[in-house]
């Protein structure tokens, strides 16, 4: 048996801030990665952004491996045993620890049509595949208009491919942006060549002579060679279920990121937690939770630790348009806009109540601490 004082299951964003955040309070203690990836930790959102548009592959790695810590890559753990504080993995091995960090992520929904010819885009693997599919003069759909989905449409039409967008809501980002923003997305696709079927979801798919055929909903068939599926993603929370974890829409944690069993915490995608400036529980799948969660969790398994209060952020490139944003972005809400130019630059506040709940900044930056400390301020109203 391997012993650990800290052992962390997941090798994503979220284990390296992590193992960070443990050497802040403990320089010596040994620290254990079990992740089922090939690779060591590597920065996830430039394989849909950056790397596209230039930026070297070697700039995605973390390289963890410099913050004292045993990797053991290409491992899935099968089960943990909180009574013996051990896990095993499927290999058979045993590996106990002190404190263990679920930093498990989430799994890509998946379609029904077993296929070669269908990326669930996620992983560096998964980038480096397409890459260089798109070097090819192949035909692309991307299905779903989220953070994906849009990124990579965008990603394959600059260089060059034939995209089509398959996108059951009435426009892109519709469960984010407000409609009229999200209808001005459809166009501005558009406008960059992509085939953009808006309001037209996925009915079925087949194969034949060696293209993937896409029904929609609005019986149209469409052959492609490769599909992208940007559908979202599920929490890995079989193992920590197993163990007698709380789980509900992820692995449920305190304040200190603590589940409700002794010494196991959870951080990053796969981690339900209360943020007191929302007065909610939220999950979030984003950069900015990855790495301030994760450090966090560190930090509270070496005994240093404070509540996690922090409001993460998120982002995204969508051609030569670019959004960051905080707190809860629903477009149910009430939305009022404050546009320099409509739909190119400009504010937008989602508010309940007359009080912000979420801040868009569209192609609208520096701004995020601002935003944040809007949000952060109790029955604050937006002036008018």
């Amino acid at each position: 048996m391997t012993d650990f004082r800290y052992l962390i299951i997941g090798g994503g964003m979220t284990a390296d801030a992590a193992a960070r955040g443990i050497r802040e309070a403990d320089a010596k203690g040994s620290i254990g990665i079990i992740s089922s990836e090939p690779h060591p930790p590597y920065a996830r959102p430039p394989l849909s952004k950056a790397l596209w548009k230039g930026e070297p592959e070697d700039a995605i790695w973390k390289h963890t491996e410099t913050a004292g810590v045993e990797l053991h890559l290409g491992r899935r753990v099968t089960a943990i045993h909180p009574q013996q504080k051990s896990v095993t993995d499927d290999r058979g091995k045993a590996v106990s620890y002190d404190k263990l960090l679920l930093a498990t992520g989430g799994t890509p929904r998946r379609l029904a049509l077993p296929s070669e010819q269908i990326i669930y885009y996620r992983t560096y693997d998964d980038y480096r595949r397409l890459r260089a599919l798109a070097n090819e003069k192949l035909k692309f759909l991307v299905l779903g208009g989220g953070f994906i989905g849009s990124e990579v449409a965008a990603a394959l039409r600059m260089a060059g491919r034939e995209v089509t967008m398959l996108i059951p809501e009435d426009g892109i980002g519709a469960r984010v942006f407000p409609a009229d923003l999200s209808h001005f997305l459809v166009d501005y696709y558009r406008e960059q060549g992509v085939d953009v079927r808006s309001g037209e979801g996925l009915a079925s798919l087949s194969q034949s002579a060696g293209k993937v055929i896409v029904k929609t909903t609005k019986g149209k068939e469409i052959p492609v060679d490769v599909i992208v599926a940007g559908l979202g993603i599920q929490p890995n929370v079989e193992i920590a279920e197993q163990a007698g974890v709380r789980v509900e829409n992820g692995i449920v944690v305190d304040e200190m990121l603590r589940t409700n069993v002794p010494d196991v915490f959870a951080a990053g995608d796969v981690a339900n937690f209360y943020n007191p400036q929302l007065g909610a529980r939220m999950r979030v799948e984003h950069e900015d939770n990855a790495n301030s969660m994760g450090a966090a969790a560190g930090r509270s398994m070496a005994g240093t630790g404070t509540p996690y209060t922090h409001l993460p952020f998120f982002y995204s490139d969508l051609f030569q348009l670019g959004y960051e944003a905080v707190g809860e972005l629903d477009p149910r809400l009430q939305t009022e806009s404050d546009w320099k130019e409509p739909f190119r630059e400009g504010v937008v506040y989602y508010l309940k109540d007359s009080r912000v709940r979420g801040v868009l900044l569209w192609n609208t930056w520096g701004q995020v601490d601002n935003a944040r400390s809007l949000i952060g301020k109790a029955g604050h109203l937006v002036a008018g």
